[in-house]
């Protein structure tokens, strides 16, 4: 099953024609608060990761409901949060290059909307929250104000950015951005607010990265971002409690995409697509009876794709489903009887790299399709070049010939694969591609049908390519931004980078 229905994209404008949400009167009127990491996998003390010391959200979780198998649409932020916020899939809605339509006037099909505006219609104040407290010198307790669509949309989004107008303009909708886990200054700062930093001997590396310092370092980092970001979400929680509207308001945390590493953000594996998700409803809410939701410290493997997330705020406010969303409500009884046993995810242009891949997840599966599979593993990419240590490290060492073989495969210049096929409960790091294994042929098959199917049913936009003047225009602009930093980066690392170009985008265009 494909979304709630099999989605066919004439069905838009008739399924909206005249229709406003409305929340029925008999129901109770929750508040509904997003808590949203950026570049952030499942790495945390209640996923398992020792050296991540999260009481917070681990605390959450443990008076909630913990996925374990969340997933977002797409590993960049842009293409991921147009498909959240509107419940639909990026692909559908022509929202799926990196940054794109921010100059000029795209909008979004008719009939379909960002959350708070479907949420305002039944009543609802919406924020986007900034001032966590009314100190505006306040750098650290605070959130981006992030939203980074890949839309233009008639009107505001949000009416206020300040938490303290919350409690008197209930119901209320929020949703807080917190920048921790994204590579930048409070990346770099992490560790200056947390009380015992990671250490990086006992950092778990996965096997696709050399064991080296300067890769534990960094990954050591990434826990102190994430342990700084557990405190910003205490602090939330407690202004909860503090402002007395924690008995009302349910909690959603969870990550944008995956973890801002080497073959996270913008890959299509776990370590790019799964995210973290814990639900909070409080005790005291009495929900309709077509919701079902699990006891407080429970798990839910079910598969679950970042577009049901507006589908499930819509659910829990008691208000009216869009038809047409694709997005599907986690806790109603009647969509958890017939619930989906396949996750899917895209990733087309990022910045000035241009990949364009899909994927589709069961429970023990993931199958890639690499549409550019001409191209190497790691095409050129400034913004990695320059933010990921990682990277120039690998291509330092490939250079000397001191990786092994799985991990030289992430800086080869070797084609990709054109399929991936990767067994989960044996293989979680996917790094034993079974595509070609005759013993599992008939998985095989059954994924690249699913994975058709649903780039016809969704009418998948990435089908048609962004035009290359687009692209040209994306390669200038990396060229001028970090022109800079990548020759800092070819200093420190002489001979890494080789000077023919071939990991550049404008070979590949004309190819």
């Amino acid at each position: 099953m494909i979304g709630r229905t099999a989605f066919h994209w004439g069905c838009v404008v008739f399924a909206f024609g005249g229709f406003l949400p409305a929340v029925a009167a008999e129901s109770p009127v929750p508040n509904v608060l997003w808590i949203i990491a950026e570049d952030f996998s499942a790495d945390l003390g209640c996923y398992g990761v020792a050296e991540a010391r999260t009481p917070n959200i681990d605390a959450l979780a443990a008076k909630g409901v913990r996925f374990t198998k969340a997933f977002t649409m797409a590993p960049v932020c842009s293409a991921s949060r147009s498909a959240f916020m509107t419940g639909m899939y990026q692909t559908t809605i022509g929202a799926h290059n990196h940054r794109s339509h921010r100059d000029d006037g795209y909008r979004l099909p008719e009939g379909v909307r960002v959350l708070p505006h479907w949420v305002r219609d039944a009543g609802y104040h919406t924020a986007n929250i900034v001032h966590l407290t009314d100190d505006r010198s306040e750098r650290f307790y605070r959130g981006t104000g992030k939203t980074d669509w890949n839309f233009n949309i008639e009107g505001k989004a949000f009416d206020s950015d300040r938490w303290s107008d919350l409690k008197s303009s209930q119901p209320f909708y929020a949703q807080i951005n917190f920048s921790e886990t994204h590579r930048g200054a409070a990346w770099n700062a992490a560790d200056q607010h947390i009380d015992q930093p990671a250490d990086p001997a006992k950092v778990e590396v996965p096997p696709y990265y050399p064991d080296h310092p300067l890769v534990r370092e960094d990954w050591a980092q990434y826990l102190n971002a994430a342990m700084a970001l557990d405190k910003k979400v205490g602090f939330v929680l407690k202004r909860l409690e503090h402002d007395g509207l924690a008995d009302n308001t349910i909690v959603l945390f969870f990550g944008d995409h995956g973890q801002a590493m080497p073959r996270g953000k913008q890959w299509c594996y776990d370590s790019g697509l799964r995210i973290p998700l814990i639900v909070h409803v409080p005790p005291n809410l009495k929900l309709p009876e077509s919701k079902q939701i699990g006891a407080a410290g429970s798990t839910d493997d079910r598969l679950v794709e970042a577009i049901d997330f507006a589908a499930t705020t819509l659910g829990l406010m008691n208000v009216t489903i869009p038809k047409s969303m694709q997005g599907r409500d986690l806790f109603s009884r009647e969509e958890q009887e017939r619930w989906r046993d396949a996750a899917f995810g895209a990733r087309d242009r990022c910045d000035e790299t241009v990949f364009h891949i899909r994927t589709v997840r069961t429970s023990r599966y993931r199958y890639i399709r690499n549409f550019d599979h001409k191209k190497p593993f790691l095409l050129f990419n400034r913004y990695k070049e320059t933010s990921y240590p990682t990277i120039p490290l690998m291509r330092s060492l490939a250079a000397q010939g001191k990786l092994d073989e799985v991990q030289a495969r992430l800086t080869s210049p070797e084609p990709r694969p054109e399929e991936e096929l990767y067994d989960l409960d044996a293989d979680p790091h996917e790094i034993h591609n079974l595509a070609a294994s005759p013993e599992h042929a008939t998985v095989l098959e059954d994924l690249r049908s699913r994975l058709d199917r649903w780039m016809e049913e969704t009418n998948d936009q990435g089908r048609t390519p962004e035009a290359v003047t687009f692209v040209r225009k994306w390669e200038a602009n990396a060229e001028g931004s970090s022109g800079a930093k990548m020759q800092k980066v070819m200093a420190q690392y002489p001979g890494a980078y080789p000077l023919d170009r071939r990991f550049l985008t404008e070979t590949w265009l004309e190819n």
